[in-house]
């Protein structure tokens, strides 16, 4: 909300320096984002009124032009602006003035013509970009009168950071009530009268959809003249609040927003054909808005409507049929209140916004709607003439909102805010911010204004008796506090620590958004953390933005965007990991799970003399994750992912139980995305990494180990781990350890098989084992694998 600090200090002036003023605003929750001056410095600049004008002798691009400035003889000034004319009103820089940027203004002889003075743009003022011609001012000003107290330069534009839930304070009245709270100066708002009603016509109103349009007011104003200028100084109000003036009853309408937060629309009354109509759009129903953009109307899009046709969005934007045209002189002025909920959502669905959708969204005063219809009729009528007409006020007491009472309790403020406050200095906040209430005892029962749809619990009304009765008031009063050992189980593992293990390992985390593209979950497969190709994106009603319709069944999707932007900045090498919430709908359920997904591309190592280049592969990846999960056993099987490339792609198992998938990414994807290389990526269920073995004791073996080799012959097809959980399983208990060091395929082996040499470690913490114990375990290992697999032993 930017405005004048001037146009403020009009409804509210509390003693205090500009300083001071946005300090109190930004301490009490209205955050001064931006203070800025209404111009920049100069001194000397007067305001001019040209009397006479001649061509130069030498140039003809130059004129001299005569100027009176009020004091003394009229100036002689040599002027190239090409607007520059008998009687107009501009501002001059006299001799010695001292222009923006620290120009001085001397005496100075152009072309053989003495010039003792500059008539100057806007642009040389720094009040505006406009560099085309001379700054023409209205004739009201009196010669010689300082051009920063014409123009009222001396000023502060403020810019607050409104919070959704005070849309109260998107107004100067709004600002000026909450400036009185705070410093307890004096109010004066405007004065609002009704119109004396000089013309009979009605424009009837039916309201469709209720729920929608609690109330809508309206009134015809006849004979008005559509030409009229706008006051220089609704027009600076208007420029210095970022809005331009366009016409009279425009720029009344914005002005009256500005000044009480109601948004209201002015209709060219030769354009509405029968009663207005409030309702939803139809099915098919098209609107082209007042910016010339055609839209095609949901149904749940709410309308104004004369009998015939759609006029406008409701609360949001005009139609083609409701503009004000420059030969109008009948208007029929519309002030509504629109239910938030009817609003929230629409704009960013249509892709624009405006300040009455901004503020409608977020509620308006429900109550204000005939004070800002009659505030905006004085205004037309006294800069653009007319006779108003009766004014309608059609409103349905059962949709509008209900300002219940909201108990307060003393005891309550002391026990939420830590410092007891007494009842009659919370009498007194809420007087000062206008909140009615009745007391019983130290209790007090506030009825919320219409105007502030914040306050709707005790909590609420506790915040304002604390940002009024001032934060730095509540004093810091140190606590004791108990240190307690807090529980570390050895059986569980932390999210944090699955984090700093990878991090330890040379991976870097990110935060990705949980929203992503549709587009981009369909090209993925529409996967699941755990490989389920069934998974369908929950899709989000209102996105931040038109692509970020859906919420991630995957982390691969803010994976791969983050490598496509590094890569995309020469990055030669990425390992990255993110442990957040994936979200899936199952039937009418929901549920989001959390996942620990990753992404490595590039060298398994930063560039070294040490290692030869290559590129990171499966295996890189899964002794990593390997060292995540220890002392759990991690297993990969062959499997297949719509992500991953065929043939590349695993299924992990921890202990026997699936916890997720590993592959190098498929190649239709690494086009898609322009990746020079596949990464390989990762996805795990978060779940089943936290649970971790205790570690159990044992004795320290006295005995040796015993090492044996088996090289077993089976199928090519036969995965290496099946065969190595088979003979785990049939080990007794004396082998400590059964695992693969080799594998071989080639000459003195049939086609189709291969020889995978297992490693035997034996060792009984009891005894020696005997050549016996050795070879016996030794025979039913091999006959296991013969049993199962049909594998030979090697000699």
């Amino acid at each position: 909300m930017k405005f004048s600090e001037q146009w403020l200090r009009t409804m509210c002036d509390p003693p205090l320096t500009s300083e001071a003023l946005r300090e109190g605003l930004t301490m009490a929750g209205l955050e001064v984002e931006v203070a800025e001056p209404a111009a920049p410095a100069f001194t000397g600049v007067v305001v001019g009124r040209i009397t006479a004008v001649e061509p130069h002798p030498r140039a003809d691009r130059l004129r001299i032009c005569t100027v009176d400035v009020g004091a003394g003889a009229a100036l002689t000034i040599v002027c190239g602006a090409p607007n520059a004319a008998v009687g107009l009103t501009v501002p001059c820089a006299l001799e010695n003035a001292v222009l923006p940027g620290g120009v001085v203004i001397r005496r100075a002889t152009v072309r053989g013509v003495e010039s003792c003075g500059m008539l100057c743009s806007s642009k040389e003022l720094g009040i505006d970009d406009d560099g085309s011609g001379l700054l023409v001012l209205t004739a009201t000003h009196a010669p010689g009168t300082p051009l920063r107290a014409a123009l009222a330069l001396d000023d502060t534009l403020i810019t607050l950071k409104i919070t959704p839930n005070r849309a109260d304070c998107l107004s100067i009245a709004g600002i000026a009530q909450e400036v009185g709270a705070i410093t307890g100066a004096p109010l004066t708002l405007p004065e609002v009268v009704a119109a004396p009603v000089t013309f009979d016509g009605v424009r009837p109103v039916r309201v469709d959809a209720p729920d929608g349009c609690p109330r809508f007011v309206g009134r015809l104003i006849d004979g008005i003249d559509p030409a009229a200028p706008t006051p220089e100084w609704m027009v600076r109000r208007l420029a210095r609040s970022g809005i331009r003036s366009i016409a009279a009853v425009v720029d009344v309408t914005n002005y009256v927003m500005l000044e009480l937060g109601q948004p209201l629309h002015a209709y060219d009354d030769r354009q509405l054909e029968g009663d207005i109509v409030v309702r939803f759009a139809r099915d098919g129903e098209t609107l082209t808005l007042l910016n010339g953009q055609v839209l095609e109307l949901d149904t749940d899009l709410l309308l104004v409507c004369d009998e015939k046709k759609p006029l406008g969005l409701a609360g949001i934007m005009g139609g083609e049929h409701s503009g004000i045209g420059q030969d109008t002189k009948r208007i029929y002025l519309e002030g509504a209140f629109w239910t938030p909920t009817v609003i929230q959502g629409r704009m960013r669905r249509l892709g624009f916004t405006s300040d009455a959708g901004y503020r409608f969204e977020r509620g308006v005063d429900f109550d204000g709607c005939a004070r800002a219809v009659e505030r905006a009729t004085a205004l037309i009528v006294e800069i653009c003439g007319g006779r108003p007409g009766p004014l309608t006020n059609t409103a349905d007491a059962t949709t509008l909102p209900r300002r219940e009472p909201i108990r307060v309790r003393t005891g309550r403020v002391a026990r939420i805010l830590g410092v007891a406050i007494p009842a009659a200095t919370i009498a007194r906040v809420l007087t000062q911010l206008g909140l009615p209430f009745t007391r019983d005892g130290d209790d007090f029962a506030v009825t919320p204004p219409s105007r502030r749809f914040d306050l709707a619990i005790e909590e609420d009304v506790i915040e304002e008796v604390a940002r009024i009765h001032g934060y730095a008031a509540i004093p810091a009063t140190p606590r004791p506090h108990v240190a307690r050992m807090l529980p570390d189980p050895e059986a569980t593992r932390s999210r944090h620590d699955l984090k700093q293990t990878l991090v330890a390992l040379g991976w870097q985390e990110v935060i990705t958004f949980s929203f992503v593209s549709s587009a981009t979950e369909a090209v993925l497969g529409k996967a699941d953390g755990a490989g389920d190709t069934t998974a369908t994106p929950v899709v989000v009603q209102n996105p931040i933005a038109a692509h970020l319709d859906v919420l991630r069944t995957s982390l691969l999707p803010g994976l791969i965007e983050t490598l496509c932007t590094n890569v995309n900045r020469k990055l030669p090498r990425a390992r990255i990991f993110e442990l957040g919430r994936i979200f899936r709908r199952d039937g009418t359920a929901f549920a989001q799970p959390l996942r620990l997904g990753g992404l490595a591309y590039g060298r398994p190592a930063p560039e070294q003399w040490g290692e030869a280049a290559r590129p990171v592969d499966f295996y890189d990846v899964k002794g990593d994750l390997e060292a995540l999960v220890a002392p759990g056993i991690l297993v990969s099987e062959c499997g297949s992912h719509p992500a991953l490339h065929p043939g590349r792609a695993a299924v992990l198992r921890l202990d026997g139980a699936s916890v997720g998938w590993l592959g190098e990414l498929h190649p239709r994807l690494v086009r898609h995305f322009d990746l020079p290389h596949a990464p390989v990526v990762f996805e795990l269920a978060v779940e089943a990494l936290t649970a971790v073995r205790i570690p159990v004791g044992a004795p320290v073996a006295r005995t040796p180990l015993v090492r044996r080799d088996l090289a077993l012959v089976v199928d090519d097809a036969l995965p290496a781990q099946a065969l190595l959980d088979a003979l785990r399983g049939a080990s007794p208990a004396h082998v400590r350890t059964v695992s693969l060091f080799d594998v071989y395929r080639g000459r003195g082996l049939p086609d189709g098989r291969k020889s995978l040499a297992i490693l035997v470690l034996m060792q009984d913490t009891s005894r020696t084992l005997t050549d016996a114990d050795i070879d016996a375990t030794e025979a039913r290992l091999v006959a296991v694998a013969r049993e199962k697999f049909g594998a030979e032993l090697r000699r």
